[in-house]
């Protein structure tokens, strides 16, 4: 006969039961997302291609050439006639200045011109009078010669013309010498009258050059110095770009490189130009490299930009030949070595790899270490090991840990 199990042991069975099955499940659960589940990776495969490689860097808009408009003398501005954005032409007048006492001070250099004019006069009347002089004591000296050797005058007599003729010729010289001397101080101080006529001039700030106005740099009844801006100016179409680029990345960078410009106020307009000029000067403070961006001319929308905006400029270097091309995002640094994750047999290798260029859009050329059609990691939730088990995914789930990229 069979033994009758108690209810109080298919109870205790029941609760094994179901306790090995939590412990089942547990495990599968734990087996699937716990620390022990398979980490998800996106792979990609290894291929040939070619890779555009190119330099970026971030600008600004500037004038190739302007102007700080102003005087050459201290003064008070009397007025001004052009403002902020006003098209100028060449000769405008654009400012007029009050000076202090310039025009006092051209009247005082007019009166010295005229007072270096009359003694250059009596310069001359006394140089002529001493050669008067000087002509009539030598007429004197001979006949006074002639009438010693005949015994007519005494030796007394004759040494008195003589030194009559010394004294007229040292005369003549001492003419002569005021002479030129007046005749310098007149060529110096018409030098001065014409200096200070110029500054005269000056006080009417003209346009040097066509242009449109920027600023104003003082009102009307503003003192100003010497060389000081009352206006500034710049020729639109002489607009570029002053780009910087990080050191390490601005191989290639010469000049006459086609560049493709976007300004921040118009991102969606695409404006073309080339590089102008490389400066020969680093800045060794942002380690960067700086080049002059000239715009191609008939672009409307040069028209809309402004000084100092903002400008992102990608420059496209020579295509490269064909090589073995991977992500980016794949190349990671294990203990100073440079590399990927290999999948081979379903098992994580890291493979070191030797790089060569790089293009703008994350694709880097890989000189040995892969062959064409090998399978590389390229993100992955969490840092890889050898012995990592893995699951091959389409995209990784969002706010997932990715392994760190380069």
């Amino acid at each position: 006969m069979h033994k009758l199990i108690s209810p109080a042991v298919l109870k205790k069975l029941g609760m094994v039961a179901g306790g090995l099955v939590l412990i089942l499940l547990a495990a599968i659960v734990f087996m699937r997302s716990g620390p022990l589940a398979p980490v998800q990776v996106v792979v990609t495969t290894v291929q040939e291609g070619r890779i555009q490689p190119g330099i970026f860097g971030v600008g600004t808009v500037e004038a190739r050439r302007s102007w700080m408009v102003g005087p050459t003398t201290a003064g008070r501005v009397l007025n001004v006639k052009a403002d902020v954005g006003d098209h100028v032409k060449a000769g405008d007048l654009l400012a007029e200045m009050d000076a202090v006492d310039i025009a006092q001070r051209f009247e005082a250099s007019q009166a010295t011109v005229a007072r270096a004019s009359s003694a250059l006069n009596a310069a001359q009347a006394q140089l002529t009078d001493a050669n008067a002089r000087r002509e009539l004591a030598g007429i004197n000296a001979r006949r006074n010669q002639e009438l010693a050797t005949q015994n007519f005058i005494s030796a007394a007599a004759l040494e008195s013309r003589m030194q009559e003729k010394a004294s007229a010729d040292a005369g003549y010289q001492i003419a002569l010498a005021n002479l030129e001397s007046a005749g310098q101080d007149l060529s110096r101080t018409k030098a001065e009258r014409d200096a200070m006529a110029k500054q005269r001039a000056n006080v009417r700030l003209i346009a040097p050059n066509s242009g449109i106005v920027v600023s104003r740099e003082a009102e009307a009844g503003s003192t100003v110095v010497a060389g000081q801006a009352v206006l500034r100016m710049v020729d639109p179409n002489s607009l570029w770009i002053k780009m910087r680029v990080d050191q390490g990345r601005s191989a290639g960078l010469i000049h006459g490189l086609a560049a493709k410009i976007t300004l921040r106020s118009q991102p969606n307009i695409a404006l073309s130009g080339k590089v102008a000029r490389v400066e020969m000067l680093s800045d060794s403070v942002t380690e960067e490299r700086i080049a002059q961006i000239e715009f191609d001319a008939g672009s409307d929308a040069l028209n809309k930009t402004s000084l100092g905006e903002l400008a992102e400029v990608t420059l496209d270097l020579l295509q490269l030949a064909p090589a073995l091309i991977v992500p980016n995002a794949a190349i990671q640094r294990i203990q100073g070595k440079v590399g990927v994750w290999r999948i081979h047999e379903r098992k994580l290798e890291y493979v070191a790899v030797r790089l060569g260029a790089a293009d703008l859009a994350g694709q880097v050329q890989v000189l040995e270490g892969l062959k064409s059609g090998d399978g590389i990691v390229v993100y992955s939730q969490k840092a890889l090991k050898e012995d990592t088990r893995i699951k091959v995914v389409d995209a990784l789930v969002a706010n997932a840990e990715r392994s760190p990229s380069p």
